[in-house]
């Protein structure tokens, strides 16, 4: 494992109890992601992957919107913690820079690219269009912006060591459309966030 896969696996597991805490309940006052979340599973046909889905209830949540999804995490702890909260959903370690299970419907991506080098998007990329049936839909939320931070410091105060990468929403669609996929809608979020809808 790369010491940057290794960083995150490691930090995450360090900060998964915390991490939990801080988001649960977190969209309730985000109502413009909760639409983003809603549309997806309106669009959504078959099963679908959330990748990097820490402690499982984003997951949760498109499986109560009816969409048959299962979470996939680099983290054993956050893994752990999903499994224990969600024990009805499915829930396994992997990263997104190895080719994903299945054909699938769909695949969100929440906030979890963030952590991935420039140069390893686009073979992210290629395997989230590899695993996707025709017409499979995927959904990124990301930082945006132009630099990348070092975060020593997480939820509750314990330390990490993850890089933090910021990009424009026009380089990640670019990276979608090399990929072959139809960048179908930007939504921008205030000036730090950005979700983009894909079609394979």
């Amino acid at each position: 494992m790369s010491d940057w896969l290794t960083d995150t696996r490691d930090s995450y597991d360090t900060v998964a109890a915390s991490y939990a805490d801080h988001t649960r309940g977190l969209l309730d006052g985000l109502p413009h992601l909760r639409a983003a979340l809603r549309l997806f599973a309106e669009e959504v046909s078959g099963p679908v992957a959330d990748v990097g889905c820490g402690p499982g209830d984003i997951t949760a949540l498109l499986h109560g919107h009816g969409v048959d999804a299962f979470g996939i995490d680099l983290s054993p702890a956050m893994v752990d913690l999903a499994r224990a909260s969600h024990p009805g959903l499915r829930f396994e370690v992997g990263s997104m820079t190895d080719p994903l299970p299945g054909e699938l419907g769909g695949i969100l991506c929440w906030w979890s690219l963030i952590h991935v080098p420039d140069e390893l998007v686009p073979v992210v990329f290629g395997h989230f269009r590899a695993a996707l049936r025709p017409g499979g839909l995927v959904q990124l939320g990301f930082h945006v912006g132009d630099r990348t931070n070092l975060k020593t410091q997480g939820y509750g105060g314990h330390p990490m060591r993850v890089n933090v990468h910021l990009r424009p929403p026009d380089r990640v669609a670019g990276w979608l459309r090399e990929a072959g996929f139809a960048v179908e809608a930007r939504w921008l979020l205030g000036d730090d966030g950005a979700v983009l809808f894909a079609r394979g």
